[in-house]
């Protein structure tokens, strides 16, 4: 059983998970060096497939890496980028390497990315892509061929609380329930008020249904803009960023803010945990950590 399984349906353990550097060379050095950064701290870590529409290594190959040195991976799964028999490959792939937690993600179109005449592929969404996750761990594939044995999924998604329709997220996140997902890693949020009100409408409607907060380390004002301007479904505040900017010391302030939101979202119902982006890459993650509370892990 899959430690994020373990932990998030069998304790009341607060669950923290991460996502692991895009690999573009640096071979398994590059793997070892992030693996003992994030070990200590996080239950799982995020395998990305292509994130923001970039090509990186392939989401199973870097799955297969961390899980080689310590991590335990959340390998996620893109349906811009393949069709239905391509999505169930990885699928499979990942569960010939003993990979259990899964999630899967429609994918930001190919205008953010750095190939923009990309040709999408978008033969499914995520919540069909779960159900077909679903569907395997029953022992077939879509087509009713048999699976022996069956794959043991921890099935998961992602969900914007802070993107409108505010209402329509929550309805999204009950039907990727529905299809079969048992967590949402959610996406960045600096209006603590869509946060509250999203997580109160899941735990409303689907109470099983586990919610995980991303939080983001900055150091300045800089990289909030560029997310606000730049990454679609992204909105800081503007009195937000002016926080931020206007201090004596941007670095200290970036991080106070991120205490205080992490300390908020961990309050709300369904939350069971974050999920820490780091943007710092110093030692400013061993203090966060400690400051909620949290000591390594053996």
């Amino acid at each position: 059983m899959s430690q994020m399984r373990e932990k998030l349906e069998n304790t009341n353990e607060v669950v923290f998970t991460a996502e692991f550097p895009s690999l573009d060379g640096g071979g398994m050095a590059k793997v070892v060096k992030n693996a003992a950064r994030l070990a200590p701290w996080f239950v799982g870590v995020n395998a990305t497939d292509n994130p923001a529409a970039h090509a990186h290594a392939s989401n199973t190959a870097s799955a297969i890496a961390m899980k080689m040195h310590g991590i335990e991976p959340i390998m996620q799964i893109v349906c811009r980028d393949k069709n239905r028999l391509a999505i169930q490959a990885d699928m499979m792939g990942a569960a010939l390497h003993g990979i259990e937690n899964i999630s899967l993600l429609t994918g930001d179109d190919v205008t953010a990315g750095d190939e923009p005449e990309t040709r999408r592929v978008f033969d499914i969404d995520s919540t069909q892509a779960i159900n077909i996750a679903r569907i395997i761990t029953t022992g077939k594939y879509l087509s009713g061929r048999k699976i022996d044995p069956a794959p043991d999924f921890y099935i998961s998604a992602v969900e914007n609380p802070a993107a409108p329709p505010f209402d329509y997220r929550i309805e999204r996140a009950l039907k990727k329930y529905r299809a079969g997902a048992k967590y949402l890693q959610l996406q960045i949020c600096y209006h603590p008020e869509r946060l509250e009100k999203f997580c109160a409408g899941v735990a409303k409607i689907a109470p099983d249904l586990k919610l995980i907060p991303t939080i983001v380390l900055v150091k300045s004002a800089k990289p909030m803009s560029f997310m606000h301007d730049k990454v679609p479904g992204i909105d800081i505040p503007q009195d937000t960023i002016n926080r931020v900017s206007s201090a004596a010391d941007q670095a200290e302030e970036a991080y106070k803010l991120t205490v205080e939101l992490a300390k908020h979202a961990m309050t709300l119902p369904s939350v069971r945990g974050l999920h820490v982006t780091d943007f710092r890459h110093d030692d400013s993650l061993d203090r966060f950590m400690y400051d909620l509370g949290q000591k390594p892990r053996n």
